[in-house]
């Protein structure tokens, strides 16, 4: 297999109804060095649908594509097609809780059968070049000691996967939705740091609860790299942050970015679609600053009418007092 070159220092989980490829393009323009994830593409979406719309990505690598499987030839299919699809990466998930998933013995129910997750990871290695690696949590249920979430890592390891995210909760199967398994189990930190140092020749990235720049800081003494959740969808420009913290890289304003990405959106409305599917992603991109709400509320409120165009962004912008008329910096960028 190639040197694996990709920077996990910092990465964006995969998230169902966020990270889409609009999502991607937008996290992308804030931030150069963060390796982003599709959103979770289950192998019979792949195998019997439009392959070519699940797979359609561009302006965001490097990327991972995530896949939702448990059977050791359809997920080599997909991650044969994963990597001709330009990705760099092919992600297992091991982690999502619904019980939707759970019917089709895929995600965090799979943390039971982690000899089943091996022969999986091993059959996609034999085929693709790109890294295979795997997301899932520290336990389920009742199967949430140490020393099972050591025997479910090792196993998997020994099939040849060295790459691990590692959401740091135990998933609740049957009790708790999808949401509250984000919250409610207890974060064990602990976990991770501990099987850091008892397989050293795997690397391991931490997820979970971690929603500010001194949260992903604190945790990069002790694993190789962080996974944000929903942390940077509802903030962006905290990847800009991170960006100046980590790598000494000054990232485009909110300005200029707004300015590259409706350029992008232009022309996916040009193909096809509603403006909707591509606003909704700058939400949160002016989060923390005088006029947010406004902003905020103004997009929400006019981007799923039928007759909108993207000049509700401009809109939005002017009415909450960001772009001023009286200052030409902003307006010209957006010009």
């Amino acid at each position: 297999m190639p040197i694996d070159l990709i920077d996990r220092t910092i990465s964006v989980a995969p998230m169902m109804n966020c990270t889409d490829r609009h999502c991607r393009v937008l996290l992308r323009l804030i931030s150069p060095h963060t390796l982003l994830f599709s959103e979770m593409v289950v192998t019979g979406a792949l195998i019997h649908g439009n392959a070519q719309n699940f797979l359609k990505h561009g302006q965001d690598g490097p990327c991972a594509l995530q896949l939702g499987g448990s059977d050791p030839k359809q997920l080599q299919l997909c991650a044969q097609l994963a990597e001709d699809a330009g990705y760099q990466e092919v992600n297992l998930n091991i982690g999502c809780p619904s019980s939707r998933v759970q019917q089709g013995a895929i995600g965090a129910c799979l943390m039971a059968e982690p000899e089943l997750v091996a022969r999986c990871v091993a059959s996609m290695q034999s085929k693709v070049n790109i890294p295979v690696t795997v997301k899932c949590r520290i336990g389920i249920d009742d199967q949430d000691s140490y020393e099972s979430f050591r025997h479910f890592i090792q196993t998997v390891a020994d099939s040849g996967c060295q790459i691990f995210y590692v959401h740091a909760r135990k998933a609740i199967l049957k009790g708790l939705s999808p949401k509250e398994n984000r919250d409610v189990p207890p974060l064990r930190y602990d976990y991770v740091y501990t099987i850091v140092k008892e397989i050293p020749h795997c690397d391991f990235y931490i997820n979970g609860g971690i929603s500010s720049v001194s949260d992903a800081r604190q945790h990069l003494d002790k694993v190789d790299g962080i996974m944000l959740g929903r942390a940077p969808y509802q903030n962006p420009y905290m990847l800009a942050e991170l960006e100046k913290q980590i790598y000494d890289f000054d990232s485009p304003t909110r300005f200029e970015v707004i300015a590259s990405y409706l350029d992008y959106a232009s022309e996916c409305l040009a193909e096809d679609g509603h403006p909707k599917h591509v606003v909704r992603h700058l939400l949160g991109l002016f989060n923390g600053q005088p006029g947010a709400r406004h902003f905020r509320r103004h997009l929400s409120e006019v981007m799923h009418r039928k007759e909108t165009t993207l000049d509700i962004v401009y809109d939005a912008l002017d009415s909450s007092g960001l772009l001023s008329r009286s200052q030409p910096g902003p307006s010209a960028q957006l010009s």
